[in-house]
């Protein structure tokens, strides 16, 4: 019996793993605010295993008034993301991306296709009629991951307490990768900020 009780305190001292929204502001050499910058929290130990990705956007890159929308878009590892055409024209688009080589050929007004996106990285796209029409999925293998908005800022939900990478990416980014540090996770709120290296912007 005394053992039992034992258990018990202990299991409910060591209670569950704490976890905290992470807010980051995201700033270019000037000070001014990124937007469509991708944010990522990696845990230092690792996901448990079926750790779900969960997004509040649909897992969708349309193409409207002649553009691809959204200009970034996050999905997780192993998503079906669908190309719809919202224009009169036809598009045909494309990926010549490590991370996703793809086509998908001429199709009109009202019609979709969809891609599943099955390793992690970032996918450029294009469109074989439309030069002017770039965008770009972002494929994460974490579930911790937003986009910054309008003022720079992302904000992480529910990241895991501990040890952890913060990774941001960009399309603007001078290094092809994302560019990485430590952040130990506080377990509840907190906030950080990063600054980013960026090329002129050709593209907005």
């Amino acid at each position: 019996m005394r053992r039992l009780v034992l258990a018990l305190v202990s299991a409910a001292i060591a209670g569950p793993a704490l976890a905290g929204d992470v807010t980051v502001e995201v700033r270019n050499q000037a000070g001014q605010p990124v937007r469509d910058a991708v944010v990522m929290i990696r845990p230092s130990g690792g996901l448990p295993p079926g750790t779900p990705m969960k997004v509040s956007w649909p897992m969708v890159m349309a193409q409207q008034n002649v553009s691809f929308q959204p200009y970034v878009l996050i999905v997780p590892v192993g998503s079906s993301v669908s190309f719809p055409n919202k224009d009169k024209v036809r598009h045909h688009v494309y990926s010549f991306s490590t991370a996703k080589r793809f086509e998908l050929k001429l199709y009109g007004r009202d019609e979709s296709r969809s891609v599943t996106f099955d390793k992690p990285g970032a996918v450029s796209l294009g469109c074989n009629i439309h030069d002017s029409m770039i965008a770009f999925i972002y494929v994460s293998d974490t579930p911790f991951a937003a986009k910054s908005g309008p003022d720079g800022v992302a904000v992480v939900r529910s990241a895991p307490a501990g040890g952890a990478t913060l990774a941001v990416w960009h399309p603007d980014l001078k290094a092809r990768a994302a560019i990485a540090r430590p952040l130990p996770v506080a377990g509840a709120a907190q906030r950080t900020s990063i600054v980013l290296d960026l090329k002129p912007s050709i593209t907005r």
